[in-house]
């Protein structure tokens, strides 16, 4: 049983899917970082100077100028500013996967011999369609 364990937990593919989910977790902190300190700053900027991580709809009656502030007196609240961020989050890396994968692709397609026009009859080696069964000079089953 144990050999058949090391047998599946050490096979290429498996390793493979281990790496690749640990560079997702790494790109996942480097995306949020992007997309919170690059892209959403400038896009806030040109909507009025508004902070999305600071959105949010208070479900209280009780006024709180920051979600900071309404998080740390426990009220309710719908953040759909963070929700904006995630989206957004998601819509990056959705693009970048694609990206990748349509690279890795191209690059797995085979590209395809062009079939010949024609081909040579091994009996008389006389030239003859590719698609012939039968060669015309020497009437050999092809």
């Amino acid at each position: 049983m144990w050999k058949e364990f090391k047998e599946f937990a050490l096979r290429g593919s498996l390793i493979d899917m281990t790496v690749g989910i640990i560079l997702g977790a790494a790109t996942s902190t480097l995306v949020k970082s992007l997309i919170n300190d690059v892209i959403m700053p400038p896009i806030g900027m040109l909507l009025g100077k508004v902070d999305f991580s600071n959105l949010f709809i208070n479900l209280s009656r009780t006024h709180y100028a920051s979600l900071a502030e309404a998080k740390a007196a426990g009220a309710p609240t719908i953040n759909y500013g963070v929700f904006l961020n995630e989206v957004l989050n998601f819509l990056v890396v959705s693009f970048v996967l694609f990206l990748v994968i349509r690279q890795i692709n191209r690059f797995r397609r085979k590209k395809e011999a062009p079939v010949p026009a024609t081909k040579e009859c091994p009996y008389c080696l006389s030239q003859i369609p590719s698609k012939a069964t039968r060669c015309p000079h020497c009437t050999s089953q092809l």
